[in-house]
């Protein structure tokens, strides 16, 4: 019975900043500007990709999944860390953590294949012009997104029921701010040997394929740019993909450095890396998707015409 109750947790302790208390009065006001940024901007494009009619093409049906997305993943954590950031109740409940991580897992996941749709998109529209409303018509992209988000789905309940089985023996005590799930294996009392062979299969199918598919749609898509003879068309070719590429690369970039770089070892200044890794982190939760309205908003003269319609209509009313 004692060996039962050993493994068996009922609550995780979130250590997040706590090494920081001085900074934790910064943390809470920069990520609580950064939440109401991010619930503004995506909410913003939300609402243009569905009532202004010059956005309903694939291109910002899929902007208007990945804001959506956006607000998802930061909503299932970020109030959380904000309330231990000023009330320090740092404690979740089995059930809590394990439904942030499923969301945090489940939405990651579903970026990475929406990013590649993306960039197909993209490589159709500019390689193929012609044939583009047929090949992406709204049965065809509609079941993309779809397929993005079942996949991700299914990948964060195979993820988040194996990590949540495992034994803690009662050791609860994450040293992260939110239920990342490589937090939380370092917990384990267990072989964890199935949870990783399980999140290298992940990592190649969420991460190195979309990865692919991205790459040689760019491959293609620069190729047919600079056969174009119009530097006008070229610029308005380069135009419609930078903001994409742009969040491409900040995504990925921080992505492969939470799940694909090597994890520390304990040695002395591991403490250092892991408060490296929770900044890491903390860019990716709520620094990216951030970003994405911006560089959207900024880079994209049909969202900003249809921004600034809604602003008016509004206005007027």
């Amino acid at each position: 019975m004692d060996k039962i109750n050993q493994t068996f947790t009922s609550e995780f302790l979130l250590l997040g900043f706590s090494g920081y208390p001085k900074l934790e009065i910064m943390y809470f006001v920069l990520i609580l500007v950064m939440y109401l940024v991010i619930l503004t901007g995506n909410g913003v494009l939300i609402i243009a990709s569905i009532f202004d009619s010059r956005l309903h093409t694939p291109m910002y049906f899929f902007l208007g999944n990945l804001s959506f997305l956006d607000i998802c993943y930061t909503s299932s954590s970020v109030p959380s860390t904000l309330v231990s950031l000023i009330s320090k109740k740092r404690n979740i409940s089995f059930s809590g953590c394990a439904v942030q991580m499923f969301f945090g897992f489940a939405m990651g996941s579903t970026e990475c294949f929406l990013l590649g749709m993306m960039a197909f998109d993209r490589y159709v529209a500019i390689c193929n012009p012609l044939r583009y409303p047929i090949i992406m018509s709204k049965v065809v992209y509609v079941l993309m997104a779809s397929v993005s988000w079942l996949s991700g789905g299914i990948n964060s309940i195979v993820q988040t029921s194996l990590a949540m089985q495992l034994p803690f023996c009662g050791n609860n005590v994450i040293n992260h701010f939110t239920c990342e799930i490589l937090a939380v294996l370092k917990l384990a009392c267990a072989d964890i040997s199935l949870n990783i062979i399980t999140m290298v299969i992940s990592n190649m199918a969420f991460l190195v394929l979309p990865l692919i598919v991205i790459f040689f749609s760019y491959m293609f898509i620069l190729y047919t740019i600079l056969r174009m003879n119009s530097a006008t068309g070229r610029r308005k070719a380069f135009s419609t993909c930078s903001a994409h590429l742009t969040v491409v690369i900040i995504f990925y970039g921080t992505i492969f450095f939470m799940y694909a770089k090597p994890k520390s070892q304990e040695f002395p200044g591991e403490d250092k890396l892991q408060t490296s890794d929770k900044l890491i982190s903390l860019f990716y939760g709520v620094v990216t998707p951030m970003l994405n309205p911006i560089i959207y908003s900024l880079r994209n003269k049909d969202v900003k015409i249809a921004v600034k319609y809604l602003v008016n209509q509004k206005a007027i009313q």
